[in-house]
């Protein structure tokens, strides 16, 4: 099948310089702005939106991105092997990918509110974090209306994109970008791909970035010694800062 000049851009060039941002923004970030690399958390200004939102998003967040690893990396013909047959998969996938993003969006919805109104948390919003967060609503809401336009009230299977987008995914790290496979992707699909590479591509220049975060060094760190100044503690009495002690 012949491949236009816009699916070579769309379906090769992108998710390669979507990448290369991502990876370079990185390394760079690190570098230069090790102070940044935080969430810049702002508990101390307000708590009960945060603690019912936050749980909401990153629990959310967590199970789509285990089930996008099932769909796109895991090869269909592995997941028959072990027994899983298409409808079960379907079923599962659909079921619990539509659970998954509207938890997401919901805790996504309620985090937006409350860095939106209290002043001192807006104050600390940047301008990638604003741009951030439109573009991270709008991917989620890329992928439920794909999910509830073809997988729900699709009929059938619904759209079996482990024959489509899954193999083009793999083909990228092969190297080897099978443009023609997304040639005929329905456009709420290709739409949500689309968001996604710019999503990446905008990863490390924002408050996103501390999900590379983690502390490994912390069972090294040297132990904290805290000293008591209770006068009652101790079988010695106390004594002054400038005597020398036996």
């Amino acid at each position: 099948m012949d491949v236009t000049v816009g699916q070579v851009l769309l379906w090769a060039a992108l998710p390669y310089a979507s990448f290369a941002a991502f990876v370079i923004g990185l390394v760079w970030r690190y570098r230069y702005d090790k102070f940044g690399w935080t969430t810049r958390s702002s508990e101390l200004y307000e708590r009960k939106l945060l603690r019912l939102g936050s749980p909401m998003f990153h629990f959310g967040l967590l199970f789509i991105v285990l089930g996008h690893v099932a769909g796109l990396v895991i090869p269909k013909s592995w997941t028959e092997a072990v027994g899983v047959s298409e409808d079960l998969y379907h079923l599962g996938a659909t079921v619990i990918g539509s659970l998954a993003g509207l938890v997401a969006l919901a805790g996504l919805v309620i985090l937006i509110y409350r860095r939106r109104t209290t002043g001192a948390v807006f104050k600390a919003t940047t301008r990638n974090d604003k741009l951030m967060y439109v573009v991270l609503t709008a991917v989620i809401l890329a992928g439920i209306w794909a999910t509830v336009r073809h997988q729900i009230f699709g009929g059938g299977h619904g759209y079996d994109y482990r024959e489509t987008i899954a193999p083009w995914f793999r083909s990228l790290w092969y190297l080897n970008p099978q443009v023609e496979l997304m040639a005929d992707v329905p456009v709420a699909f290709a739409i949500h791909v689309v968001i996604a590479s710019l999503l990446f591509a905008l990863w490390p220049f924002t408050r996103l970035v501390h999900a590379f975060s983690a502390p490994v060094t912390y069972p090294l760190r040297p132990y904290v010694v805290y000293r008591s100044r209770d006068q009652r503690q101790g079988s010695q009495a106390p004594r002054r800062g400038w005597e020398r002690t036996p």
